[in-house]
């Protein structure tokens, strides 16, 4: 059994942080969510971080880390990189505090978060096309100036900050079995696994932690099997706040300890994770605070008894929103994209429309083209949108398509 005293950050450095954090951020509720309870068979709570302040748990540890600087640091300001949610955390921390904050966050980054940052009173520097680039020069600029570099969860102050959570949950729900939370560098499921952990080995009890990472971005599994720090070679998901290549070291020896299970899920699972959320729970997630409900709906974990999922953000661009609800909808059979080829004659497109109509889904969008590398003279290519009502319509629309011998090829859905 692991000695919870030896680890990097323990239960009593989290009791601080809670402390230094009395008053500064807000308690946030536990939603419970009947829905998902049915779907799951258990029953599930929600823990909204996305209602935190800046929109995520990231400003607990931003705070504590700073918070704790002594007065020569702190006149020396701070320095940070993200392309999102610790920046914001880091700005509002730092504004809380009265100290300078340099923040940089790599070109490309959407609109509301940069703009989010700059308005909590930071200067923003765009550098560099990836966050590891922004964080490499964030560190030379501290190396430069001596401003002190907070980490977005490779830090003892920094996990302890975010394991306050696992403290507030079981305030709020104690006779938990499972908590998950997605994992990006580990800083929120370190912090939270030592909390929760510790109070349940106090209590005698035993509580599950997991953490979950979109699978183009999954760093701990590689890492956790080899039991050592392995860096992946490419991250592409819409989980940008969690779309770390590298395990933080301080969390991962944590982690490697504490956590039960490090799941993964797809990017489709994403999408319908966060449709659920916004038509079932009302709440707007973003795509990283919406992996734990995505692992639960897809069936990722066994047995998991009374559940708690931390919803860890809310801060998504609007325009990621537009494409990730197409994405979600198609994923559950309510949006179909085809592409049909015909002879262009007059009356093809008003009998595709007449089908389809018949077969009750509704034609939201029509793309009618000429011209392309596969399309022949004589030719036209119809790209037709319709919202529908599940696989099974799809398929009944894509049949009836078929049968008056229309050749759909199936773009989405």
């Amino acid at each position: 059994m692991t000695d919870l005293s030896q680890l990097p950050v323990t239960l009593d450095d989290i009791r601080a942080a809670a402390k230094l954090l009395d008053g500064v951020i807000a308690h946030t509720p536990v939603e419970s969510s009947r829905a998902l309870a049915r779907e799951i068979g258990s029953p599930v709570h929600l823990k909204c971080e996305n209602l935190q302040r800046a929109g995520s748990f990231k400003v607990r540890g931003a705070y504590v880390r700073m918070a704790k600087l002594s007065p020569a640091d702190k006149a020396r300001g701070v320095v940070a990189a993200s392309a999102g949610n610790h920046a914001q955390g880091v700005a509002v921390a730092a504004a809380r505090l009265g100290i300078s904050a340099r923040i940089y966050m790599p070109q490309g980054v959407a609109l509301p978060k940069l703009a989010a940052t700059r308005g909590h009173g930071a200067e923003v520097i765009l550098h560099g096309h990836t966050v590891d680039e922004a964080l490499a020069e964030a560190q030379r600029y501290s190396d430069q100036t001596g401003a002190v570099f907070v980490h977005p969860f490779d830090n003892v102050d920094v996990v302890a900050g975010q394991g306050t959570i696992g403290l507030e949950l079981l305030d709020q729900i104690p006779d938990l079995d499972t908590v998950l939370m997605g994992v990006g560098g580990g800083g929120l499921l370190a912090g939270v696994a030592v909390a929760i952990k510790s109070r349940a080995r106090e209590l005698g009890r035993e509580i599950r932690i997991i953490g979950v990472q979109a699978e183009n971005a999954a760093s701990y599994p590689p890492s956790l099997a080899a039991d050592a720090l392995v860096p992946l070679t490419r991250v592409s998901t819409i989980a940008d706040g969690i779309a770390v290549g590298r395990p933080g070291q301080l969390p991962f020896s944590i982690i490697r300890e504490l956590v039960d299970d490090v799941v993964t899920v797809s990017e489709d699972s994403l999408a319908r994770a966060l449709i659920f959320l916004l038509e079932r729970a009302k709440m707007v997630v973003e795509p990283a605070g919406a992996v734990g409900v995505a692992a639960l709906m897809d069936g990722k974990i066994d047995n998991p008894g009374n559940t708690a999922v931390i919803l860890s953000g809310g801060n998504i661009d609007p325009m990621l929103m537009l494409k990730v609800i197409q994405r979600g909808l198609a994923a559950a059979g309510r949006y179909l994209v085809v592409r049909i080829l015909l002879d262009d004659r007059p009356g093809s497109l008003a009998t595709i429309s007449r089908i389809i109509a018949e077969a009750d889904a509704n034609v939201t969008g029509v793309d009618h083209t000429r011209v392309g590398g596969s399309i022949s003279m004589g030719d036209v290519a119809i790209t037709i949108n319709m919202e529908t009502k599940g696989h099974e319509h799809c398929e009944l629309v894509l049949k009836n398509l078929r049968t008056v011998g229309f050749q759909p090829v199936v773009l989405a859905g």
